[in-house]
């Protein structure tokens, strides 16, 4: 697999993450932050984050293919592993077609895309690639480190395993609502998903997992919420962050959708880490 994650990290929106936040997670013994939200390909703020911080590592979650030409981000890594040898790993994606005029073909795309970062002297590796269906989960396990799913079930998780084989990285994403109040959980979980229902690559990764089209209408059933923002106590979240450790995946990034992330941060390192 190349550089060593963990069992556990944290992904949020890159803009969540402070030099102070970093320093913390680490203190707390998480392998990881995932920078979500596409970050730029200067990967500034991932290099800011590792500056600030010693054993931790650091990766994109993911930078998108459309958004920043692959030449460029080829120099970005080779700056950070310079400076940070083993602690970054290049997550990249095609990210969603809904929002991107130029998409097309995006499995020739990322091909194309991997192949000048192999030009460009970024090892295989030291990247990995956003993956949900079968046929760029397996290209994620023959081109890079491995695949990293996005909103997700354990049973994708199993599924993406079967494919990848042992060996190849899998990193799968996981909401999660420190909440024991279902109503409120729900409504916490549904704000965040409700995004992602317009978005074919997702919807249709979901219905392929059994979700039908009225889980999928409107905001989200009940149902669909409750599997893809996991909710509860520190210890009912932490056994539905495990559940994807027991499906397969060698480290689950975890998402937080409480307001306030940080002392789910602590309380979930209290039982996880």
């Amino acid at each position: 697999m190349g550089i060593e994650l963990g069992r556990i990290g944290i992904w949020q929106h890159e803009s969540v993450f402070t030099p102070e936040i970093a320093r913390e997670l680490e203190e707390l013994g998480y392998g990881a932050i995932w920078l979500g939200g596409s970050p730029d390909g200067d990967l500034v703020k991932a290099e800011e984050l590792l500056d600030a911080t010693k054993t931790i590592k650091v990766a994109t979650g993911i930078v998108n293919i459309w958004k920043d030409d692959a030449a460029t981000v080829a120099e970005s890594y080779k700056r950070i592993e310079a400076k940070h040898p083993g602690r970054f790993l290049l997550g990249i994606g095609a990210g969603h077609r809904e929002h991107t005029a130029e998409f097309k073909k995006p499995y020739a795309a990322l091909v194309e895309y991997l192949d000048a970062l192999d030009a460009a002297g970024v090892p295989v590796e030291g990247r990995a690639l956003a993956a949900l269906g079968p046929k760029v989960i397996k290209l994620a396990g023959d081109r890079t480190a491995g695949a990293h799913p996005y909103l997700m079930t354990p049973e994708h998780t199993r599924q993406a395993r079967e494919i990848l084989g042992e060996g190849p990285l899998l990193a799968p994403e996981q909401k999660v609502v420190l909440e024991a109040d279902p109503a409120k959980a729900r409504e916490i979980g549904r704000a965040t998903v409700k995004f992602y229902l317009g978005l074919v690559n997702y919807t249709n990764s979901l219905r392929k997992l059994g979700f039908t089209d009225e889980d999928l209408a409107g905001e989200g059933s009940d149902k669909l919420i409750d599997a893809l923002a996991v909710y509860g106590d520190a210890e009912t979240v932490a056994r539905g962050v495990t559940a994807h450790i027991e499906a397969g995946a060698d480290h689950v990034n975890i998402q937080v959708l409480n307001s306030d992330p940080l002392p789910v941060y602590r309380a979930l390192a209290a039982v996880l880490l």
